[in-house]
């Protein structure tokens, strides 16, 4: 019997019991609908994350304080005050620092803003004018401070797209006036939204001159007097690994050597490297649950070999009959583990179907602040259909090689 008589004759043994044969495949459909279905939760939550790290700016490295000691107990990375826009300056300006385009650094401090009969609270930051080319950062409405404003500390403001809604409504924010801790502070633009997601939401932000950050509204300073940011961007020439650590090495030893410490105050991280982490962390939830997932597989399988074994019983007459007319042990074999394949592969396939078309419903569901983000990957849907297949495959061994055992003679006498 060829592999194409195999198949129509499984067909006809499943189509025979058709209740039957749907029950048995449940198992696999729940079991393939599932995998895809988390796992395209996985996934979409690996891609929000990238998406996430890349509008940051692109080729970037993340220079942060190091952490502080109070009483023999140190803080948390990022709390000690130890970096200056002094520093920043020193990266770009003293050629020590090979592949460097540009140095954005940010000064961070949360505010209460009054404006238009509304009061919200939201994270202030004090920037130069170059944060917004190396942060990738769009000017929606007006236009970004200039530097002259930063030098002359100037009273303005560039809104997140947020701030400004949840300011000024459909209103023209431009122009106006807004009061930050006891500040008055000129609109003079409104950024296009970036969205928010895994890092926090980009569009509630209120953007000031860096000076006029350190003046009027933070005045903490470094152990040395000098006037603290929270976080220095550096922006390089390419995205190469060999650039990136040149770099690294370059403001380790320069930042060493301004802050004259034998043990590092800062990190100094690259923005692949941020992404290499969170791409693990993310990429082991979604095998995770893609594992458990799997297990309603598992029990699919074990359906199908329980109803396999059933089919061989009640069968155990036909079985008599094909081998006394001469068929072989290979051909009984092959007749019901394909018969088990089927069940597995049909199912597999009605499984992708419910899977990707869960997935398309649970795309864009509201989940928190952040809409759910779904993404349905060649690998997750090969994957399932493969192991489904296998699982048939599998589970169909033993009542295969036991259908194939019997013998003839008290096959014909079974009742």
């Amino acid at each position: 019997m060829n592999l194409t008589e195999s198949v129509r004759v499984a067909l006809r043994a499943l189509g025979a019991n058709k209740l039957r044969a749907v029950l048995t495949m449940l198992g696999v459909i729940i079991g393939v609908g599932a995998v895809i279905s988390l796992m395209s939760i996985g996934t979409g939550v690996q891609v929000q994350v990238t998406d996430q790290i890349k509008s940051m700016g692109s080729n970037l490295l993340f220079v942060t304080p190091g952490a502080q000691s109070q009483g023999g107990v140190r803080t948390q990375a990022g709390s000690a005050p130890t970096l200056t826009a002094e520093d920043a300056d020193a990266i770009i300006d003293s050629g020590r620092v090979p592949g460097v385009v540009a140095v954005a650094p940010e000064s961070q401090n949360g505010g209460q803003i009054v404006a238009n009969g509304q009061n919200a609270f939201s994270r202030i930051t004090g920037v130069t004018p170059d944060y917004e080319s190396v942060r990738n950062f769009k000017v929606a409405d007006g236009e970004f401070f200039s530097r002259e404003q930063l030098e002359a500390r100037s009273l303005v403001a560039v809104l997140g797209a947020t701030t400004a809604l949840n300011l000024f409504g459909e209103g023209d924010p431009l122009g106006q006036t807004m009061r930050v801790n006891q500040v008055n502070l000129r609109v003079i633009g409104v950024l296009e939204s970036k969205g928010s997601g895994a890092m926090g939401n980009q569009d509630d932000v209120v953007l000031v001159p860096l000076t006029t950050m350190q003046a009027r509204l933070n005045r903490n300073r470094t152990a040395r007097g000098g006037q603290t940011v929270s976080t220095i961007y550096v922006q390089l020439a390419d995205e190469s690994k060999e650039t990136s650590e040149t770099a690294v090495q370059a403001i380790g030893d320069l930042l060493r050597e301004r802050h004259r410490v034998a043990q590092d105050d800062f990190t100094v991280r690259s923005q692949q490297d941020l992404l290499a982490s969170l791409s693990q962390i993310t990429g082991m939830m979604t095998l995770f649950l893609g594992s458990v997932a799997g297990i309603s597989l598992l029990v699919g399988g074990i359906g199908i070999m329980n109803i396999m074994l059933v089919s061989v019983t009640e069968r155990t007459r036909e079985i008599g009959i094909r081998k006394a007319i001469g068929a072989k042990r290979r051909d009984i074999l092959i007749q019901f583990l394909i018969e088990a394949t089927v069940v597995s592969v049909l199912g597999g396939a009605i499984g992708i179907l419910i899977g990707g078309g869960g997935s398309k419903l649970l795309d864009g569901l509201p989940l928190g602040p952040t809409p759910l983000k779904t993404v349905v990957s060649p690998d997750a849907v090969i994957l399932a259909f493969t192991v489904s297949a296998l699982i048939g495959l599998f589970f169909g061994v033993y009542p295969a090689v036991k259908a194939s055992r019997l013998n003839p003679i008290e096959a014909l006498r079974y009742e």
